[in-house]
């Protein structure tokens, strides 16, 4: 997969992974690991990375990651998001969510990317063409890393969510990093990948992210929410130790 990733544009794989993803759910049919965000099983999940390869990272047949499969079982588990009447943004939206967050009849549902073909608005997270206050839920996962401004993009969903409004905000975060490291000199995608551990991303987020969040206006929560689950199912669902799940809700001024 490591070699595909090289190879293959992004765009091409998200737009015609539907002819293949039936092929895998085929090959790699089984009991040893469950997708949870459609229970499907699997033989084996598959490798997966840049820089670093991650063993059982990838879902054959829904092409989620470690990530994914945490994000939803908060999301399921934790939350009331799936069932509430919410106006939502999803931007750079995952093809596994995608389907599912537009049948729910209980969201108003955009997609917003620069890129992306699945992506229902094109546009720019720096600069929005949305209403102040606008969305009660915005989803923007492993999205900031490939933004040289992030604090703009950061000040942006703040500007357009509204109050007591959630973004979910996943980043890769080097947790034996204290402080972000960043270089925007380094332009090279060999360099980039050399640094920041994947070719297109322009920093590697340490342990303060959340105050570089916060900073935005945000009051953010950092959860670890693999911890409260069991690690026969961590196991089970490819899940990673310690993926933070950042958490910013826009609270009403005093």
């Amino acid at each position: 997969m490591k070699y595909i990733l090289k190879f293959l544009p992004r765009k091409f794989l998200i737009k015609y992974s539907f002819l293949i993803t039936p092929i895998l759910r085929i090959i790699f049919r089984g009991k040893k690991y469950t997708d949870p965000i459609d229970d499907s099983n699997y033989s084996k999940f598959l490798s997966y990375g840049y820089k670093t390869v991650r063993k059982n990272a990838l879902c054959p047949g829904t092409l989620s990651l470690e990530r994914h499969r945490l994000l939803w079982l908060y999301l399921d588990r934790e939350t009331n998001f799936l069932s509430s009447n919410l106006k939502v943004l999803h931007v750079a939206p995952e093809q596994v969510f995608y389907k599912k967050f537009k049948k729910l009849k209980n969201w108003e549902y955009f997609t917003f990317d620069l890129n992306s073909p699945i992506a229902d608005i094109k546009g720019d997270l720096i600069s929005t063409n949305f209403k102040d206050e606008y969305f009660d839920l915005i989803i923007c996962n492993h999205v900031l890393e490939h933004i040289e401004d992030d604090k703009s993009a950061l000040d942006e969903m703040y500007r357009i969510l509204k109050y007591n409004g959630i973004s979910i905000l996943q980043v890769p975060i080097n947790v034996k990093r204290e402080n972000t490291f960043e270089d925007l000199s380094i332009k090279s995608k060999i360099q980039r990948e050399k640094y920041f551990g994947q070719y297109d991303h322009v920093r590697e987020y340490g342990l303060d992210f959340k105050d570089r969040v916060e900073q935005a206006g945000f009051k953010v929560e950092m959860i670890n929410y693999s911890k409260k689950i069991s690690q026969d199912l961590v196991i089970k669902y490819g899940l990673m130790k310690d993926d933070l799940i950042p958490i910013g809700k826009k609270l009403p001024s005093n």
